[in-house]
C-alpha cells in the first residue's frame, strides 16, 4: 500500500509542476511575465532571430515557447504514468525492475533542475524522485 501511495504522491508533484509550467507558458503568450528573460530586449531579439537549424522556419522565441510546452507535456505524461502505476499496483503484478523507471527519469530531472533551473523545480523534482525511489525500495510482488 505504501509504494502505491508514494507513486501517486511523487507523480502528483511532477504533475503539478508540469501543469504549472504549461499554465505559465500559456499566460506568457499574451503577457510575458514568468518564463521570459528579465530584459525585454532579449525576448524581442529572440522573436526577431531565426533558429539556424530551422533555416527560417521558426524564430528562437517560437522554439522557446514550443520547448516550454513540450517540457510541460513530458512532466504531465510522467505524472500520468506514475499515478496510473500507483493506482494499479495493488491489482496488477508489476516487476520490481519496472519500478526503477520513475526514479531513473526523476533523477535526470533532478540533475537538470539543479544544473539549469531554479530552486522550486529542483525541490519538487527531488521530492517526487525520493517518493519514487522509496516506493521501489518498499515494493514486493504480491503473491498469485
Amino acid at each position: 500500500m505504501i509504494p502505491a501511495v508514494l507513486l501517486v504522491v511523487g507523480g502528483s508533484l511532477f504533475g503539478v509542476l508540469g501543469v504549472l509550467h504549461a499554465w505559465y507558458t500559456f499566460r506568457d503568450l499574451e503577457r510575458p511575465r514568468r518564463l521570459v528573460p528579465e530584459d525585454p530586449t532579449v525576448a524581442d531579439a529572440m522573436a526577431a532571430t531565426g533558429l539556424r537549424l530551422a533555416r527560417g522556419g521558426t524564430t528562437m522565441w517560437r522554439a522557446w515557447v514550443g520547448f516550454n510546452f513540450s517540457h510541460s507535456l513530458g512532466l504531465v505524461v510522467l505524472a500520468a504514468c506514475t499515478i496510473g502505476l500507483g493506482l494499479g499496483l495493488q491489482s496488477v503484478r508489476v516487476p520490481q525492475s519496472l519500478l526503477l523507471l520513475p526514479p531513473a527519469v526523476g533523477s535526470i530531472h533532478v540533475l537538470l533542475a539543479v544544473r539549469y533551473w531554479f530552486r522550486i523545480p529542483a525541490a519538487g523534482t527531488a521530492l517526487g524522485t525520493l517518493c519514487f525511489a522509496v516506493a521501489w525500495a518498499l515494493y514486493r510482488l504480491p503473491p498469485y
